[in-house]
């Protein structure tokens, strides 16, 4: 069920099953070139496949963000009354960002925009969701990751353990949430960096391009992508 037409798969099954996911949602996709940036695209009705973004927005009904992913961190989000959706693909680099702000950043301002523009008065109120990723138990980072999240956020340092020769386990997910509460977003649900909710941890369950990457003895993993859509009927 690749959904992925960058990793080498065969694209007759990849559009295949591209197909079963429009038939399974009655949405139309459109799939992103993902290139851990800080761009967010807002998508309408003539939005071609491919355009470099990592987030999207749209108010269009019927018309789904989608993120691909394989370790990386789906975000999804919507109003309360479900006027306008949205999709961040949130890997360490554009999470991190810099003092600007990163993709989290740039999809909730996106985002608001479009839902004021959308809506003739009145408080604003988003709910957001976190797809599966690589868990805290699996993602060891560097130094250089720690230092990127605390020089925007000092609190980040608690979503680091420490194991040694300076290399840390990262909580992805934990760190979006703080990122999110940062921003207002309080209503937050989905992964709680349960184990259940780790791509690499989970082989029946999820691609993980990182733990797949020692299966080929190239250091790359050749691994399939998941995807994380959210639309309005």
């Amino acid at each position: 069920m690749n959904l992925g037409d960058h990793v080498g798969d065969q694209m007759d099954w990849v559009q295949a099953n591209r197909a079963l996911l429009k038939d399974a949602t009655g949405a139309h996709m459109v799939f992103l070139n993902q290139v851990h940036g800080l761009k967010t695209q807002v998508l309408d009705a003539v939005t071609r496949n491919g355009q470099s973004a990592d987030a999207c927005v749209t108010a269009q009904r019927k018309l789904a963000c989608t993120m691909m992913v394989a370790d990386c961190l789906p975000v999804l989000l919507t109003t309360k009354e479900g006027g306008v959706v949205a999709a961040a693909h949130a890997g360490w680099r554009g999470l991190a960002g810099c003092h600007e702000g990163g993709i989290l950043e740039s999809v909730y301002a996106s985002f608001k925009a479009l839902a004021q523009s959308e809506r003739a008065q009145g408080a604003i109120e988003i709910i957001a969701w976190l797809g599966p990723c690589i868990g805290p138990s699996a993602f060891e980072v560097g130094a250089d990751v720690k230092a990127a999240f605390e020089s925007v956020q000092p609190q980040a340092n608690r979503m680091f353990a420490s194991i040694g020769s300076g290399k840390y386990l990262a909580d992805l997910a934990g760190l979006a949430r703080l990122r999110m509460q940062s921003l207002g977003i309080t209503q937050v649900y989905g992964n709680d960096g349960s184990e259940s909710w780790c791509t690499v941890r989970n082989p029946s369950k999820f691609f993980s391009h990182r733990r797949d990457a020692g299966l080929t003895g190239n250091g790359f993993g050749t691994t399939g992508r998941m995807a994380a859509c959210i639309w309005q009927e």
